[in-house]
């Protein structure tokens, strides 16, 4: 069974090239364009890694993030957090896994990014199974 991701971000831009790296790796992936969307998505699927940006309408990344690690049966979901570099986005957020910058080769990051949160191995074991 493919992991699931859930990609949160205001950007159709961002979101779709989250999604489609996601989907090239074997992820069955959601989307949300903010929070508030996001929290939706949480109630009728879990999730195993959650990929947010900060700075969004409606509810924003902080504040998703807050809500996701206070319900305790989606406190231990990984968070990857994408900002832009020059966003003003707080780096002392300690709550997320792993910080991936907009402006920088994101698939890269993303990549490193996913495989820390998930784990190596459990990328690529659950990866070599869905492609199967």
């Amino acid at each position: 069974m493919p992991f699931v991701a859930l990609v949160v971000d205001d950007s159709m831009l961002i979101r779709h090239t989250i999604c489609r790296f996601l989907e090239e790796r074997g992820f069955t992936v959601e989307s949300a364009a903010n929070g508030h969307d996001a929290l939706e998505s949480l109630k009728r699927k879990r999730p195993d890694i959650i990929i947010t940006d900060i700075q969004m309408p409606k509810m924003n990344g902080s504040e998703l993030i807050s809500a996701v690690k206070l319900d305790p049966e989606t406190a231990s979901i990984p968070i990857v957090i994408v900002a832009g570099k020059h966003s003003g986005f707080d780096k002392h957020e300690k709550r997320a896994n792993f910080t991936i910058f907009k402006d920088i080769d994101i698939e890269e990051q993303l990549g490193k990014a996913v495989d820390v949160a998930l784990g190596v191995a459990a990328v690529k074991a659950k990866g070599a199974t869905a492609k199967s």
